[in-house]
């Protein structure tokens, strides 16, 4: 096949912006939704480069990393018996923390901190506002910690996913 440079241009971008869209998930940045909006401006400038099929397959893939993450970090948060008020600290705790944790070994720093965020997000408003005790507040805690780490590694895996099958479609197909 005889590629032209704007084929070639189209095709590096859209793996280029996979593999950081990876990394940004990775560190719990929208990182599968640059990998789709990338996919969507070459299908608008180049559309042999990919079918409707694929950009719907990766979109899908897209919703379902964030459906998987909220469940994770609900179900790691509900299993250490935090309350709705708990999980909700959990979640802002995460993203407190991500940004926080980002500057120190990134991006180890940003997933590490994104997991003590949540656990210490939980334990400050089960302990604050829901008036429970040190323990009750730890395990909630813990289990919110534990959720959102699962959660960033579920998310990460189908991040690398879409990287793929995006990549793979405009080099192969």
């Amino acid at each position: 096949m005889n590629w032209t440079w704007q084929e070639i241009t189209a095709a590096s971008s859209v793996s280029l912006l996979s593999l950081i869209g990876v990394a940004l998930t990775a560190v719990t940045l929208p990182g599968n939704w640059l990998m789709l909006l990338a996919a969507v401006a070459v299908k608008a400038w180049q559309p042999q480069m990919f079918s409707w099929w694929t950009l719907g397959i990766a979109g899908g893939l897209a919703v379902l990393g964030e459906l998987v993450e909220f469940a994770a970090s609900a179900a790691g948060a509900a299993k250490g018996g935090a309350s709705r008020k708990g999980a909700l600290g959990a979640v802002v705790g995460a993203l407190l923390g991500a940004v926080f944790g980002s500057p120190f070994i990134f991006p180890l720093g940003s997933i590490v901190g994104a997991a003590v965020g949540a656990g210490f997000g939980a334990i400050l408003v089960e302990r604050g506002i829901s008036k429970r005790t040190w323990t009750e507040s730890a395990q909630a805690g813990a289990g919110a910690a534990a959720g959102r780490f699962a959660a960033t590694i579920a998310k990460t895996f189908l991040s690398a996913l879409i990287a793929s099958l995006l990549i793979g479609a405009v080099w192969i197909a």
